[in-house]
């Protein structure tokens, strides 16, 4: 197990923030939300998630990101 940080880009929406989290919880199986940050782009069109994560392997990364870059609304993950 380790820390893991994964920033998350994506449209500037109602739900993408909720969304994400959710799936990064039923992804890592957690009972809570995970620390994270947003930030927002001056003109507002993209945020920015910065998550804080433990993961157990290098499994649970790559299954996160494959998950996430099937959404259409995320732009760019790191």
């Amino acid at each position: 197990p380790g820390a893991y940080q994964l920033k998350v880009i994506g449209d500037n929406s109602d739900t993408f923030v909720a969304t994400i989290l959710a799936t990064v919880r039923e992804e890592l199986k957690l009972l809570y939300e995970p620390r994270h940050q947003l930030k927002r782009t001056p003109q507002g069109r993209h945020v920015s998630i910065t998550l804080d994560l433990t993961v157990k392997n290098a499994a649970q990364v790559a299954a996160l990101y494959s998950k996430l870059q099937a959404r259409d609304d995320v732009r760019y993950l790191m």
